[in-house]
């Protein structure tokens, strides 16, 4: 078994606190689903900083909003896990990478 980083796109912040409430339900519901398969529930992402050789510049360029991190036979198990995201009802996107160990 391998682990895959869900890396989230896009998305919004809900408006109003009930619909935050209804929003953080919604990934609760879909973390209990996953089960065993979370190795690691992750969080949103806050502001960012790109760094290159040359310096620091503020917001990340690949537009990442988070993460989570699974366990799963295969990328294509992985993928199947991320289709009941709820990012993706927020009108975001999941990318999914197979990690591997190497230290």
């Amino acid at each position: 078994m391998a682990k895959y980083l869900l890396a989230y796109t896009g998305g919004v912040m809900a408006p109003s606190e009930e619909e935050r409430q209804a929003v953080m339900q919604a990934w609760g519901e879909w973390f209990e689903k996953l089960g065993p398969s979370i190795a690691d529930p992750g969080n949103p992402f806050g502001p960012s900083a790109t760094v290159t050789g040359s310096g620091v510049s503020d917001g990340g360029s690949s537009g990442l909003t988070g993460y989570t991190l699974l366990n799963a036979d295969d990328l294509a198990g992985a993928s199947e896990l991320a289709k009941g995201c709820p990012v993706l009802g927020a009108g975001g996107t999941v990318e999914v990478y197979e990690t591997f160990e190497v230290m």
